[in-house]
């Protein structure tokens, strides 16, 4: 019994962690304003995030075990969410 709290405890301290983690990032747009981007380089930033963050969620969504229009669905919210739009 004991274990299991544990693991329990290490698991939601883990999500907690990636959920901060993922809050801290700012979005692609944000990030190019921030930098004072225009133009070309705007869109060179602003493709090379997007595609970054398509990456990243799909990793993500095959630690969750993700597949077929949950997987789809998943990755397309999560890199909308870190594009910024």
């Amino acid at each position: 019994m004991t274990r299991l709290l544990s693991i329990a405890l290490v698991s939601s301290c883990l999500v907690i962690g990636v959920t901060s983690a993922a809050l801290a990032d700012a979005s692609c747009k944000v990030q190019a304003t921030d930098k004072k981007l225009a133009g070309a380089a705007m869109t060179s930033f602003t493709k090379k995030c997007a595609k970054d963050a398509a990456s990243a969620c799909e990793a993500q969504a095959a630690t969750k075990k993700l597949a077929g229009a949950a997987k789809t669905s998943f990755v397309k919210k999560c890199t909308s969410d870190a594009v910024g739009g």
